[in-house]
């Protein structure tokens, strides 16, 4: 009999965990059970705070009969090995972006959840926005006709503080640059709504920061389906985030998505109008951060996947397919020529 209640282990307390906790709470079906950090001041207080076990192995946690799922909020480099970790131990898993650092690592955890008949999702949270939900719905009606240009632009300000924090911050192996990380969840949009990729060429460089990777790249797309993409992506802004931004310009309709993550209609124009139209024009929410509210969709998604064994938005075969673009970005900012998808790593 499956179960009515899904008990949450989260592995890492650092920046993003809160926006964990506060989607788990607000869901019937689901309970936080567990934390793991090897951080054991920052460990106690946030187990404290939500009166849940804490653990500094992540092995031990593993062996928590009271966890169902394992939610990964670690540096990007861990997540493969922790996941397949997950896997073997029974557990089903939740990633935080990027679901690891290369394709090889992917395919390994995608192929180690089937072996072990347990589901893998990945975070990508600005899926759930409203204003981007009610976009995928207008492109997949047919609203746009043929697509002309895809675009998104993600103009944030990361301080060399912010990467001096913790050491794993800045490099190749653990964390990547802005591509990777903070343009992430923006590349996916691209790729959700362009569709496959057929060629990539890039640039990148590090311009302001101290860092191993880009803090700034731009990179021009061919779709299968005859459209072109710009994705261009920085965290210089000065002196604050100034946009996060998705348009998306058809023979029959233009649509910008902007705000600082994503969060608002900018531009909503159709040759053929619909009758929600004027209040989609409207349509914004205004999100504390850039993280926005999508981690409770996808927590209620985890749910309806686990205990109704439903199809999953965001699998770990989804999550692969934008990988497998930024994958194709860094491989041209690093041999200077364009790069055909799909990939082989």
């Amino acid at each position: 009999m499956a179960k009515k209640k899904l008990g949450i282990g989260i592995l890492g307390c650092g920046r993003v965990a809160p926006y964990h906790y506060n989607a788990i709470n607000q869901i019937d079906q689901c309970e936080l059970v567990a934390l793991c950090d090897s951080d054991k001041v920052r460990g106690k207080k946030a187990a404290d705070e939500n009166g849940v076990t804490l653990y500094s192995d992540y092995a031990k946690m593993l062996k928590d009969k009271n966890v169902d799922v394992i939610s990964l909020c670690t540096p990007h480099g861990m997540h493969a090995s922790q996941a397949i970790q997950a896997a073997k131990a029974g557990k089903h898993i939740i990633t935080e972006k990027p679901m690891a650092m290369g394709l090889k690592d992917a395919d390994m955890m995608i192929a180690e959840a089937k072996k072990n008949k347990v589901r893998l999702f990945v975070i990508k949270q600005n899926r759930y926005n409203p204003p981007i939900v009610k976009l995928k719905e207008a492109l997949d009606k047919g609203r746009f006709g043929k697509l002309v240009l895809i675009n998104t632009t993600v103009f944030w300000t990361r301080p060399q503080n912010y990467f001096d924090m913790d050491k794993w911050r800045g490099t190749k192996a653990m964390d990547g640059g802005v591509m990777m990380n903070q343009a992430s969840h923006h590349i996916d949009l691209v790729h959700w709504m362009g569709g496959e990729v057929e060629s990539v060429f890039a640039y990148g460089g590090t311009l302001t920061h101290s860092l191993e990777v880009e803090d700034t790249a731009v990179a021009v797309l061919k779709f299968k389906n005859g459209a072109m993409g710009v994705i261009q992506g920085t965290t210089c802004a000065f002196p604050k985030n100034l946009e996060g931004s998705l348009t998306v310009l058809g023979e029959k309709g233009s649509v910008k998505v902007g705000g600082f993550a994503v969060n608002k209609i900018d531009t909503w124009e159709f040759k053929d109008q619909s009758q929600e139209d004027e209040w989609v024009k409207q349509m914004k929410t205004e999100p504390p951060t850039v993280y926005g509210f999508g981690h409770l969709e996808l927590y209620r998604e985890l749910v309806n996947a686990i205990i109704n064994g439903k199809d999953a938005m965001m699998k770990g075969e989804e999550g692969r397919k934008s990988l497998e673009l930024i994958m194709a970005i860094y491989k041209s900012i690093e041999t200077g020529k364009e790069v055909k998808l799909p990939l082989k790593e």
